[in-house]
Formats: structure tokens, C-alpha cells, sequence
């Protein structure tokens, strides 16, 4: 009888899973249906903590029948993929209608950085704070309520475009960079979690959602301008689009991620939380994540009006060269994880820093218009890597994740501060493309600090208590890379 109910049932259910493998693999998440040590070390660690029966039995039955804690892992990666999503479409949404916000408001490159400004104060006040907040809370708070705010945000900024007011797209932005700031510290502290339960890269595909959002944002932006589409309706129609993500997505984010448990007494023992400012390493990590930020943050804010004022290029067209920056950036976050199989951090860091720095070299000095916008895909490919592997090494460099994630992130930020109205200043009085002299040298030193990422992140790491899967076996995996 099992055997007739097995056949019988077979049928029906391959075409689906095959169907829904496909969907998958364009999203680059095959992962979740065949790797099936990550989610045995997943439940290692779920069935240890609670006492039941011999973890090693357990995970060798859920070999044989995945469970629910199976579904519940690939349904909270997808989720984390999806905020990146949501947030990359109301980004470039944004960016590619900034030609017409600009005009709309009447101001000019100067006072633009400053309007960017609000983006760059909100973006920095989300990252002080999301971290305590996370420690306290855990990620699924944050995550929601940073993602509500860039919903909240882009109504407000297209009502600002609509009544042609600086201050209200201002304050918009603000609390655009508030949504982005907090949410992104949240839901990179959740994929780290789930990188160490996995044993595998998730970051890089992580942040590659953000890309590939942008650039499906781009391209509705570009379409949007093309047709001369009013921004605030097209801005209103990404926020309808974003909550819709957001009501599905949050429900498979576990509750308690990145709470730090209360200590019944000072442990004088182990060093206390200002301990990660004296790592001479995590600095040095938080340094190429200035670089590889600033990189990435001076495309958003200004890659189009860099275009139109400083190649001539028509609004149109400088939103579709900022797509193609954007599906740069989604191409190599997507393929980085093949990359970062092979070969270790610090060799990915350097590479990608060296394909930005080419780049922005033949876009600033180049006087070629279709030069520079092709030298753009080298700037994306470049940008692409650096942020999300930087914060993947930051995690797996000692104790305290939240703590270490949240300081690289943080200093990252401040590229999101200090960028738009330097470069809008620096625009202003010697032109956008001189400005730019001011990313290239940071990117240049991000080569230097590659040795910093180290190598590549153990597998099959825990993330709360017990010990890892086999770890003999790791160390002898570990010494034949090395």
C-alpha cells in the first residue's frame, strides 16, 4: 500500500516541485531545496537546544523526510531576499525620477546634495540605532519597522514632487534613510544567522536581490520618464507595490534573532561591548565597506545627473546607463557566491576594487559619452562585491556578531552621510565628474585593505550554543584549502 500511495502521488507532485525549483533559480535560491547538510545543522542545533532525542539520529531521519523546520528555513531566506528586493525597487525608483524631482523643485546640483542630505542623516540615525534595538528586540521588529518606513517614506517624497517642496522631499528621504538604515542592519544580522547555520554564502545573494530590485525599479523608472509618467504616481504605485512584498514577507522571519541575552553578573573575564572599536582587523574591514559604500552610494545619488551634466546624455538615456550600473551590480552579487567558493575574500575584495577603480577612471576622464557609459558595468561589477563580503567577514571575525555587523555597518554609513553633499558641493563649484576623483581614491585603498576580509567563512558554523557538525572533518577541509 506505501509503495502504491508513493507512485500515485509522484505524478502530481514532481511537475510542481519542478516548476517551483525553476522560479527559484532565477531568484538564485536553489540553494534552499538541495542542500541538505545546512538544514540538518539547522536542526542539529533546534533539536540539541531542546533536549529531544540524539541530534546525529535525528539529523540522519531528516535526511530521509524533510520537515517543517525544512520549509521554515527556505521560506525565511526567501523572505530576507525579498525585503532586499522591495527596498532596491523603492531605491531606484527614486534615483532614475531624480532629473524630474530636480526640475520639478526648481533647485540646482548644490542644493540638491542637500535635499540628498535627508537620505544621508535618516540613513545614519537607522544604523546608530538598529543595533541596540536589535540586541534588545531582535531582528523581526526592525525589519518591520524599517521597512514600514520606506513604504511611509516614498509617498511622502512623491507628495513633496507633486507640490514642488524641497523641505517635504527632504523629510522624506529622511525617513527613507531611517526604513533603509535600520532594516538593512536587521536583515544583514538575520543573514549572518542564517549563514552560519547554513554553512553557505548568503549575503552576497542577499544584497544581489537589492540589485536585482534596482534594477527592475530602474527599469519601470526609465519607462515611467520615457512616457513622462508624473513621479508622485509612479512613486505612489511603488509603495502600494512594497507594502503588498512587505505583508507577505514578514511572517517567515523568526522572532528573537540577535537578541543578546542579559548576563546574571559582570563577567570580568570576557571583554566588554566598546571592545570591537580596538579591532585592528574589523577596522580595516570597515574600511573597505567605506569604500565599496561610497562607491556604490555615489551611483545612487548621482550616476544619472553624472550622465546628463557631465556627458550631455538625455534623462532617459541616464536612467537606462543606471540600469545597467544596477544589473552590473545584480550580475556579480549573484555570481559572487561562485567566486567566493573558489577563491578567498580578500582575492574577491581586491578584484572587484581594482574592476571599480577602471570604471570610474574611463567615466571620469574619458570624453567619450558611450565610453563612459559602458565603463559603468565595470564600476557595477566592482561595487557589487565589496559591501556584503566585508559584512560577512565582519560577522564571522570573533564574538558579538550584532555588535561587529553593526559597527562595519555603521561606518559604512557614513559614506551614505558624508557622500551626497560633498560630491553635490565639489559638483557644484568644479562639475560632477571631477567629484568623482574623491570615490576613486577610496576605492584604491580598499586594494590595500583586502587582506582584511581573510579568507573564506567556516562552514557549518552554529549560531547559538552547542558545537559544530563534525569538526574534525572541518578543520581537515579547512587545512586542505589553506
Amino acid at each position: 500500500m506505501r509503495s502504491r500511495r508513493r507512485g500515485s502521488l509522484g505524478p502530481r507532485v514532481l511537475p510542481v516541485i519542478a516548476v517551483v525549483r525553476l522560479v527559484c533559480s532565477v531568484f538564485s535560491v536553489c540553494s534552499v531545496f538541495s542542500a541538505a547538510d545546512p538544514v540538518c545543522t539547522f536542526v542539529h542545533t533546534r533539536w540539541a537546544a531542546r533536549d529531544r532525542r540524539p541530534p546525529v539520529t535525528h539529523c540522519l531521519q531528516h535526511r530521509r523526510s524533510p520537515s517543517l523546520t525544512d520549509r521554515a528555513m527556505g521560506r525565511r531566506r526567501r523572505a530576507l531576499y525579498l525585503f532586499f528586493f522591495l527596498n532596491g525597487i523603492a531605491m531606484s525608483s527614486w534615483i532614475t525620477r531624480t532629473p524630474d524631482v530636480r526640475d520639478r523643485l526648481g533647485v540646482s546640483t548644490g542644493q540638491m546634495g542637500l535635499v540628498l542630505f535627508g537620505l544621508s542623516v535618516g540613513s545614519m540615525a537607522g544604523i546608530l540605532c538598529s543595533g541596540r534595538f536589535v540586541s534588545r528586540f531582535g531582528t523581526r521588529p526592525v525589519t518591520a519597522f524599517g521597512t514600514l518606513c520606506v513604504v511611509v517614506s516614498v509617498v511622502v517624497v512623491g507628495a513633496g514632487s507633486a507640490l514642488g517642496s524641497a523641505p517635504l522631499v527632504t523629510a522624506g528621504l529622511g525617513v527613507f534613510g531611517v526604513g533603509v538604515g535600520s532594516g538593512e542592519v536587521a536583515i544583514n544580522v538575520d543573514g549572518a544567522d542564517v549563514e552560519r547555520i547554513t554553512g553557505r554564502p548568503v549575503l552576497p545573494t542577499l544584497h544581489g536581490c537589492f540589485s536585482l530590485g534596482t534594477v527592475i525599479g530602474g527599469l519601470a523608472g526609465m519607462a515611467a520618464t520615457a512616457a513622462a509618467f508624473p513621479a508622485h504616481w509612479h512613486l505612489l504605485a511603488v509603495a502600494a507595490v512594497t507594502a503588498a512584498i512587505f505583508g507577505y514577507a514578514i511572517g517567515a522571519v523568526p522572532a528573537g534573532t540577535g537578541v543578546r541575552a542579559a548576563a546574571p553578573a559582570p563577567d570580568t573575564t570576557r571583554p566588554a561591548a566598546p571592545q570591537v572599536w580596538k579591532d585592528r582587523r574589523l577596522l580595516m574591514i570597515g574600511a573597505i565597506v567605506l569604500a565599496m559604500a561610497l562607491a556604490e552610494g555615489a551611483a545612487n545619488d548621482w550616476l544619472p545627473l553624472l550622465m546628463v551634466d557631465g556627458h550631455g546624455l538625455d534623462a532617459a538615456v541616464g536612467s537606462l546607463v543606471f540600469v545597467g550600473f544596477a544589473a552590473a551590480m545584480t550580475l556579480g552579487r549573484f555570481g559572487g557566491t561562485f567566486f567566493l567558493s573558489r577563491h578567498s575574500r580578500a582575492t574577491v575584495v581586491r578584484a572587484s576594487a581594482v574592476s571599480g577603480a577602471i570604471g570610474l577612471c574611463l567615466v571620469i576622464f574619458s570624453d567619450n559619452a558611450v565610453v563612459a557609459a559602458a565603463a559603468v558595468l565595470f564600476w557595477g561589477l566592482g561595487a557589487s562585491l565589496g559591501f556584503p563580503v566585508a559584512l560577512s567577514a565582519a560577522g564571522d571575525s570573533g564574538p558579538d556578531e550584532t555588535a561587529r555587523v553593526g559597527l562595519v555597518a555603521t561606518i559604512g554609513y557614513i559614506a551614505f552621510l558624508v557622500g551626497p553633499p560633498t560630491l553635490g558641493f565639489l559638483g557644484d563649484h568644479y562639475g560632477l565628474r571631477p567629484a568623482m576623483v574623491v570615490v576613486l581614491v577610496f576605492v584604491a585603498t580598499a586594494v590595500l585593505a583586502a587582506p582584511a576580509a581573510g579568507t573564506r567563512a567556516s562552514p557549518h558554523r552554529p549560531s547559538g550554543a552547542g558545537a559544530p557538525v563534525e569538526p574534525a572533518v572541518e578543520r581537515q577541509e579547512q587545512r586542505a584549502e589553506g
